[in-house]
């Protein structure tokens, strides 16, 4: 997995890398193993701060290229880390004058140390290659990009090899034995391991948190600062630790005026204590450490005083070195590739290695790069399909675009902060039939609700507080300015928002244009991302401009990356953070195609209520876990975010083109459009992802038909897709870097788990009735499986609606029996005297793992309450649902926001008989049929009447000439074909209109994209008879196949009760107390132990991929609060 998609280097710079990395080990294994033994430990604190040599060197080579080269930082370094060589030097030859130690081995192993510095200091030579000009350099900078995991693990093959070697080499070179080191003894190995295993650990830890500050957008108070202070922290502790032990020796001697330092230092060789404790022995390591050096003598003064001068010559070397990482201008999230050099670490020196492995910035070269980077701006659709959606919906998503519209950046933050946006809205179905009656072209009542939806929300959002609402009805910030457009689809309307951004609603007539959700999703699609984003670029190329073709593709391919498309529902309820959030993650991943967030469902009542568990569950464990895992397989339509270059890679967009035509792809394609999207997302190499910081809210089904309906769509287009890709998923694996072979025995495993749940339940079922009634087993598992065998035959004969009462009524029995079934498994752990029973155990897992989940979840602990109905709807939920959809897989009716032609007639004459305007400060009198209109300085009576309101607005004389102008539209459309601009314009309080022609080559696009893809289906009525017939035969195949294995599962448990318990699995009987019994065994039949285990391992698996999900989210939830741009005080609807 790890080396899929990574190439194998070229010879060059394989030879290249493996000779800097062969030099850079060497000096580290010296320096460690032959030098640093020599010295004192201060002294190997303060030298590992020289190793920022060989980077300055580099960074000096960078600034000389800059014609305005200055004195910089990098000189001073290495004069600061010269002078500090030379005074470490220094001292210690003084020190030699006093010693007995011989002067020449000293100055050799000082010699070594320096040498040994130098080869460590090329450890980041890749910050030269980055910036080299040279060829050879830019080159094997570009291999190492594509070969980067096989070339580190090239590089530490041979860092191993050579510091092995070292290691052989210097103990006959020390004059060591290797017999006394094989020799030693298992509590000196233990503790050798032991200080190896802490010293890995400590400093994984340290990266992973070095790189999470850089993450969290702290990379100077908590990334620079603390590893700059590392050093002198460490030495500050062991002089304290050293004064502290020296003060106790001197109270202890008695004799203050003759106790010196090498009077202590000669008492811990010859007077060491008795039985000394683990933390005495490490202070008299420390102290006997320091003293065990040659600076200690008669003048130790000058030999303290020259060390500590040359460790903060180094420091400040070090710091002069790095002084780049406080300028650096990071990105949300930064990419760890982006930030460092290497992916490895220095253990030996651990926070030099951290602070020297940040990529060195050429700043004058960064800030060019971000005034080109600002062309390169993030351009968002805001793409949200319509159909029957209420008026409080409809507010729901306008509302959140108006939020997007106010949406303000903070000053100075990163330009990926910054972003344009289009808001689209796609209404399917929205003209009223024409009839004999009824001969010029209308929108129905859903169009008029969301035109006026639109107009409130616009006056909320431009409401001025400081002026008051009458003051400001007249200002041009509160004129919400609308213009008409007659389109081959239908009609297209365009608001312009308070800050300056479009809104568009295009009304789609199905006599025109196919309509359904899929078919809008691939008009806008094709209208966005063919006409908008392709057409630019192929209009430059046919005009012939100053850039080759060469150029204008590259920024064809540039703009796609950074174009996104944000799909939506109607009653989607979203804020921009959440928006955001979903955009960190395609910029920071390119092989990103789609984000989804966390999905709120809301509503009140008990279906509700049981989908916000479902909801919380299915996020918290199973979108968690596919993420971490793999990928997401799903990303919900009510909300997420596609790159444009993903939906326009090959076979993504063409084939979501395609039309359903047997009885499976109308099951894949147009019952989960979402799902099938995503799949071909993912086997066309895309990843697809999950962020939990992101939230929208979208209405869930209250009523029980419409939850029942709405679930026939998703489970067996679930299932579908799901079958799809794991048949797929040997090609898929081989082109998706983030699908494995592990990852798809999981989906396995998943889909293996859920086709079983109706099994299941019913086993739980017979269990519970055994306990209760006490029964025999086998006859509890016949009476189990009869009520959702008669249910399965109901569903075959019965209507859907007959369907549905009775799985309601079922459903409330099985709540009762769930009950039962809850308190017989507590029971069983009172009659057995021992909570360690397999069912007993699942429960207490089942529960602490979900309140574990819960409290991860602190904002979202509260639905742990609607667990308890989720438990007890189980069986509906598991069993009668899944029957219901099953068995109705031939219905491809969309099931959900569906009304008959006479209903919507009748609410649109009773829509027309009264005229409701809020914020305007009307009200009627119910005592006379008038109507009384209170405006700023003009109070008027005026006769209610059906008459256009064209002749109200005249009889009120129209003050000004955008309201006359608004009158003249209004009587010209009202008695033309396309009337529906008249009668908006009526039911409208805007006083800006304006109508506009379509252009000739925008109309031929739309003419030629309905002729291609999107013409209305017409079939005869044998080819429907053929395609229910090929439904009917899918469904009685697909129903045969599922209830069978189902039915084989419970067959082999009945079976395996009847042999009895010869076959079971004996476990020890293990009481409360934890003590196990010697007579009594608990029997446990093996299917259903070996179900249970298979499904508690599944769920810790998930829990595992939960906790690692919620590290990051966390992370990236910080960064954002860190970085996110100044909110202005928006409008908020309380939910």
């Amino acid at each position: 997995m790890t080396f899929r998609n990574s190439k194998f280097p070229c010879k060059s710079a394989l030879i290249t890398v493996c000779l800097l990395e062969s030099f850079a080990a060497l000096g580290t294994a010296v320096l460690t193993i032959v030098a640093m033994p020599h010295f004192n430990i201060l002294s190997n604190t303060m030298i590992l701060n020289s190793v920022c040599f060989f980077p300055s060197i580099l960074q000096i080579i960078q600034h000389i290229r800059n014609p305005n080269w200055k004195m910089s930082p990098s000189v001073l370094s290495i004069l600061f880390t010269t002078l500090g060589f030379i005074l470490f030097g220094v001292g210690y030859y003084v020190d030699l004058l006093w010693s007995s130690i011989g002067s020449s081995k000293m100055s050799t192993n000082i010699s070594i140390a320096v040498v040994a510095v130098c080869l460590v200091s090329i450890n980041w030579w890749e910050n030269f290659a980055n910036f080299s000009q040279n060829g050879f350099f830019r080159s094997l900078e570009k291999n190492l990009a594509e070969s980067n995991n096989t070339m580190y693990m090239c590089s530490s093959v041979i860092r191993i090899l050579v510091t092995g070697v070292v290691v052989g080499s210097s103990v006959p070179i020390m004059g060591e034995n290797w017999s006394k080191i094989t020799s030693a003894s298992w509590d000196e190995v233990t503790l050798a391991m032991s200080l190896f295993a802490i010293q890995a650990l400590s400093s994984a830890l340290c990266h992973w948190f070095g790189v999470v500050a850089c993450k969290m957008h702290s990379l100077k108070c908590s990334f620079a600062f603390p590893m700059l202070c590392t050093t002198l922290t460490v030495i500050s502790t062991f002089m304290t630790v050293f004064v502290l032990h020296y003060k106790e020796a001197e109270a202890r001697s008695g004799d203050v005026r003759t106790f010196d330092l090498p009077t202590f230092c000669h008492n811990l060789n010859v007077q060491p204590d008795e039985n000394p404790s683990k933390a005495q022995q490490l202070i008299v390591e420390i102290s006997h450490n320091i003293c065990n050096t040659t600076v200690v003598g008669p003048q130790y003064l000058s030999g303290f005083a020259l060390l500590g001068v040359s460790g903060l010559c180094w420091w400040a070397g070090l710091l002069l070195s790095t002084c780049y990482v406080w300028r650096l201008k990071l990105q949300r999230i930064e990419r760890t590739t982006t930030l460092f050099v290497r992916r490895l670490y220095e253990a030996a020196f651990m926070d030099q290695s951290m602070l020297l492995n940040i990529k060195f910035q050429d700043f004058k070269r960064q800030d060019s790069e971000i005034e080109t980077c600002t062309t390169e701006h993030v351009k968002i659709y805001l793409c949200a399909t319509m159909w029957h959606e209420t008026f409080d919906e409809m507010l729901k998503i306008i509302t959140s675009m108006f939020r997007l519209d106010k949406y303000r950046p903070r000053h100075g933050v990163s330009n990926k902060e910054k972003f344009d946006f289009e808001a689209h809205i796609y209404f399917d179905d929205a003209f009223l039939k024409e009839t004999e009656e009824l001969k010029e072209r209308r929108v129905n009542s859903y169009v008029e609700c969301l035109a006026t939806a639109i107009e409130e929300v616009h006056r909320v959002f431009t409401y001025n507080k400081e002026t008051q609402l009458a003051s400001n009805l007249d200002s041009d910030a509160s004129t919400l300015r609308t213009r008409f457009t007659v389109t081959p689809y239908g009609g297209q309307l365009q608001y312009t928002l308070p800050n300056g951004n479009f809104l568009y609603v295009h009304l789609k007539d199905k006599d025109r244009i196919r309509h359904k959700k899929r078919w809008s999703q691939i008009m806008y699609l094709y209208y966005l991302l063919g006409w908008k984003l392709y057409r630019k670029y192929e209009c430059s190329a046919a005009g012939q401009g100053t850039e080759s073709p060469e150029t204008l593709r590259q920024n064809l391919k540039k703009e796609a990356q950074n174009t996104y498309i944000l799909a939506l529902d109607g009653d989607t309820d979203f804020y921009p953070s959440s928006l955001l959030l979903l955009v960190d993650r395609l910029r920071m991943y390119p092989h990103v195609g789609a984000a989804c967030g966390r999905i709120h469902p809301t509503g009140i009542g008990p279906m509700v209520w049981y989908q916000k568990f479902e909801y919380a569950v299915a996020h918290w464990l199973q979108k968690s876990s596919e993420h971490v895992l793999g990928c997401v397989l799903c990303s919900p339509g009510c909300f997420s975010l596609f790159r444009a270059a993903a939906l326009m890679d090959d076979n993504v967009l063409k084939m979501y083109t395609m039309k359903a035509t047997e009885a499976s792809h109308f099951v894949q394609y147009d019952q989960g459009e979402d799902r099938w999207l995503c799949t071909l997302l993912l086997q066309q190499g895309w990843r697809v992802e999950y962020n939990a910081a992101s939230d929208a809210f979208t209405n869930a089904p209250q009523e029980f038909k419409e939850f029942f309906n709405q679930r026939r769509r998703w489970t067996p287009s679930t299932m579908a897709n799901t079958l799809d890709l794991l048949n797929r998923g040997r090609q898929t694996a081989k082109k998706n870097p983030s699908i494995s072979s592990p990852f798809i025995l999981y989906q396995i495993v998943t889909m293996g788990s859920s086709i079983l749940s109706p099994a299941t339940v019913c086993l739980l079922i017979a269990g519970a009735l055994s306990f209760v009634l006490q029964w025999n087993g086998n006859l509890t598992i016949l009476l189990a499986i009869i009520p959702p065998a008669l249910y399965l035959l109901l569903c075959f004969v019965g209507k859907p609606d007959t369907q549905i009462t009775v799985a309601a009524y079922m459903g409330i029995g099985y709540a009762f029996l769930m009950t039962a079934t809850f308190l017989s498994i507590i029971g069983d752990m009172v009659q057995a005297q021992t909570f360690m029973t397999p069912t007993g155990l699942f429960l207490i897992f089942m529960s602490l793992l979900y309140l574990v989940t819960a409290m991860l979840h602190p904002k979202e602990f509260h639905l742990l309450i609607y667990g308890l109905l989720y438990i007890i709807c189980v069986p509906s939920g598991y069993l009668l649902l899944t029957i219901y959809s099953m068995a109705n897989l031939h219905v491809v009716s969309w099931g959900t926001r569906e009304t008959s032609t006479q209903i919507e007639e009748k609410k649109e004459e009773q829509d027309e008989s009264k005229s409701h305007v809020r914020y305007q400060k009307k009200c009627q009198c119910l005592c006379w049929d008038i109507e009384m209109q209170v405006h700023d300085n003009n109070y008027k009576m005026m006769p209610r009447t059906k008459k256009p309101l064209i002749v109200l607005l005249e009889d009120a004389a129209p003050q000004t000439s955008q309201e006359t102008e608004a009158a003249i539209l209004r009587e010209n459309h009202i008695q033309s074909k396309e009337s529906w601009i008249g009668q908006l314009i009526q039911k409208s309080r805007c006083r800006v209109f304006q109508e506009e022609n379509l252009p000739d080559d925008e109309m031929e696009f739309w003419k030629s994209l309905i002729r291609n893809y999107l013409e209305p289906i017409k079939e005869d009525k044998a080819t429907q008879e053929r395609i229910q017939s090929d439904l009917k035969s899918l469904r009685n195949k697909t129903t045969f196949i599922y209830f069978m294995m189902n039915l084989l599962w419970i067959g082999a448990t009945f079976f395996l009760q009847l042999i009895g318990p010869s076959i079971h699995i004996k476990l020890p009987k293990m009481y409360s107390n934890g003590t196990l019994s010697t007579t009594e065994h608990l029997s446990v039949e093996p299917i259903g132990f070996m179900f249970l285990l298979s499904f508690a391992t599944l769920l810790l698996l998930q829990f595992l991929a939960l906790l690692y999900h919620r590290v990051y989210t966390f992370i990236h939830f910080v960064a954002y609060q860190g970085t996110a741009g100044q909110r202005n005080n928006l409008v908020r609807r309380s939910r």
